[in-house]
């Protein structure tokens, strides 16, 4: 995987996994990278627990 395009501020254990709140902290975490490398789309997964889970593909217009 090309170093520009990993998640260099790490994930849910990196930000203290608030249960609760990851989705939005992450959700808001990606918006500004894209603001800040001026890219246009993200992919964000998430696991719910359970042995579900969600990705959702963020399009920045």
């Amino acid at each position: 995987i090309p170093h520009d395009q990993i998640n260099v501020n790490g994930g849910a254990i990196a930000m203290g996994h608030p249960l609760g709140a990851t989705g939005a902290m992450i959700l808001g975490t990606v918006l500004d990278e894209l603001e800040r490398r001026d890219l246009n789309t993200a992919l964000v997964t998430l696991c719910i627990g359970a042995g579900m889970g969600t990705a959702t593909i963020i399009e920045r217009v």
